[in-house]
């Protein structure tokens, strides 16, 4: 998925297609004179995204796009400055298993040179395995390569730490998480496997309800999403629901989950067997196994609620079970609403070259944003696309709710204990 290299998130990046068939710019358009000439979507994009903030049902669709933003310091313990794409996972393979292995392994699979990233690789791999089994001679051979190509995966995608600078998915949750709290609190679906919104949310002290238990070890159970988090005054008869709380859901599994026994454990140790679903095509079947049929169930049953708006940004609609589930809602849900906010809708190298231009990409190969077009061309209200990036939607997001009280002690305490970190001072 593309992005501005280079270019510090900001609303300007972003273009809006309007009634009139066109890519429409942020700002208004002037003239040498200063007149306007065109006006931007500053406001209808405001009025809309306030409607989506609103809406009875919250939810926000994301994936690999939206960790692209994610920046780790010179000197950082974690395993890479920036999140993986493919192709970097494909050097992560290689790299663990060697030249040769990697090379003999290309050289047992039919039209292997042929195959360029390691979705399509490790598809082979596996559908080799079970044609010929795994126990002995090319079979185990590749058996091992697969094991060792998914151990690679696991440790290139642990990229996220405290010092993680998480600016954007902070800001996407602080407008997203504070909603009034007689409103379902916002749900977000993810599949990504790295951590960067748990660690966003503990940067804001907010609230994380993903199906984990709080006691030690967290053990993972679908009815744990039925609960909530509450502030119990002793001086008052009810207790207060806690604000800033949301729902996570990790479609395709996460770095920290193993599954021990009969249980899936939160736990960042060798033990276990990690719980996620590795990219090849079997993901599809995969995702229809516990615990990825409970979070698929639960964005399918979301999709179908009414008054529903679904904010997508960072996904590229590449997972059909996840796709088509959306597509539909749109078919069948009229109060359900969607904004997509994806840099493939134009030309990334024209804009960074020249603001100004709004040319339409002409290698939109997506066969959803091609049907999402259509159906906003034909006057379908209920669909709002824009072109820009994860961290460009967040900043645009419009804050609905001031800042806290508890918001800005969270903040002075991290100011602290930053200027303890770099003064070496001991904590009092």
């Amino acid at each position: 998925m593309g992005h501005w290299d280079g270019r510090a998130a900001a609303k300007e990046n972003l273009r809006l297609f309007d009634s009139t068939k066109k890519w429409r710019r942020y700002d208004d358009e002037r003239d040498a004179s200063d007149v306007v000439t065109e006006e931007g979507c500053a406001r209808i994009l405001e009025s809309t995204l306030i409607n989506g903030l609103n809406s009875t049902n919250l939810l926000l669709l994301t994936g690999a796009g939206s960790s692209f933003c994610i920046k780790n310091a010179a000197g950082s313990t974690v395993t890479s400055a920036t999140a993986p794409g493919l192709k970097d996972l494909w050097d992560a393979v290689k790299a663990k298993v060697g030249d040769k292995p990697f090379n003999d392994v290309i050289g047992l699979i039919p039209n292997g040179s042929t195959i360029g990233d390691i979705e399509k690789l490790l598809t082979q791999c596996k559908l080799y395995v079970a044609l010929y089994g795994g126990t002995a001679g090319d079979g185990k051979l590749i058996a091992d390569f697969v094991t060792n190509a998914e151990d690679a995966i696991l440790a290139r995608v642990d990229f996220v730490d405290a010092d993680t600078d998480l600016t954007a998915h902070q800001a996407l949750l602080r407008k997203i998480a504070r909603r009034g709290i007689r409103k379902p609190r916002a749900r977000v679906f993810t599949t990504n496997y790295d951590l960067s919104f748990e660690f966003a949310a503990r940067g804001h002290r907010f609230a994380v309800i993903d199906g984990f238990s709080h006691a030690a070890p967290s053990v993972y159970d679908q009815s744990n999403f039925g609960l909530d988090i509450v502030r119990r005054d002793n001086a008052k008869e009810a207790p207060d629901y806690l604000d800033s709380v949301f729902h996570l859901y990790k479609l395709h599994g996460s770095i920290d989950w193993r599954r021990k026994s009969t249980d899936i454990v939160r736990a960042r140790d060798n033990s276990g067997t990690p719980v996620l679903i590795y990219p090849r095509d079997s993901k599809y079947q995969e995702a229809f196994e516990p615990p990825y049929l409970d979070m698929t169930a639960a964005l399918q049953s979301a999709l179908r609620e009414p008054d529903t708006a679904l904010f997508v940004a960072g996904f590229s609609f590449s997972d059909s079970h996840i796709a088509q589930p959306i597509m539909s809602a749109l078919e069948s849900n009229m109060s359900f609403r969607i904004i997509v906010c994806d840099p493939a809708f134009l030309d990334d190298a024209a804009i960074a070259k020249n603001p100004a231009v709004v040319a339409p990409s002409t290698t939109l190969a997506n066969p959803i944003h091609k049907k999402l077009v259509k159906l906003a061309e034909a006057g379908d209200e209920r669909i709002t696309l824009l072109h820009g990036r994860f961290e460009d939607l967040a900043l645009a997001l419009p804050d609905l709710v001031a800042e806290t009280e508890r918001e800005r002690h969270a903040q002075r305490m991290r100011t602290l204990r930053e200027m303890d970190a770099k003064t070496g001072a001991s904590k009092p």
